[in-house]
């Protein structure tokens, strides 16, 4: 499971939500799940993640934010010289929600967010 001590850290200070965006922007696609956000291409690209904090809610046990995350995709072609699959990136973007345990600071797997799907 990956811990985000530094978020938990910041919580309830004015520098949360930057603090929140920079751990989740490196850790990429290894616990953000990108793939599973695709709308417009097949391939998911992480070298280029920026992460919005749409919403934050906090009780006794855990803080819950709701992120906008912006990447890259392919399109995953059979790289033939007669392919119309386009080779350049295309602009992607999904909703998340995750969950960051207040006693240990890990963060559970992320949720693509039903309602960003369009």
């Amino acid at each position: 499971m990956t811990r985000l001590p530094e978020s938990l850290a910041a919580w309830g200070s004015p520098g949360f939500e930057r603090v929140l965006k920079r751990e989740l922007e490196c850790l990429g696609a290894g616990f953000l799940p990108l793939q599973q956000g695709l709308r417009g291409s097949s391939v998911a690209l992480d070298d280029q993640l920026e992460v919005m904090v749409i919403g934050t809610v906090g009780d006794a046990d855990r803080i819950q934010a709701k992120v906008g995350v912006f990447y890259w995709g392919l399109v995953a072609g059979c790289n033939c010289a007669d392919d119309p699959a386009p080779v350049e990136a295309q602009n992607e973007y999904c909703e998340l929600l995750i969950t960051i345990d207040k006693a240990s600071a890990e963060a559970s797997a992320p949720e693509v967010n039903p309602a960003s799907d369009a």
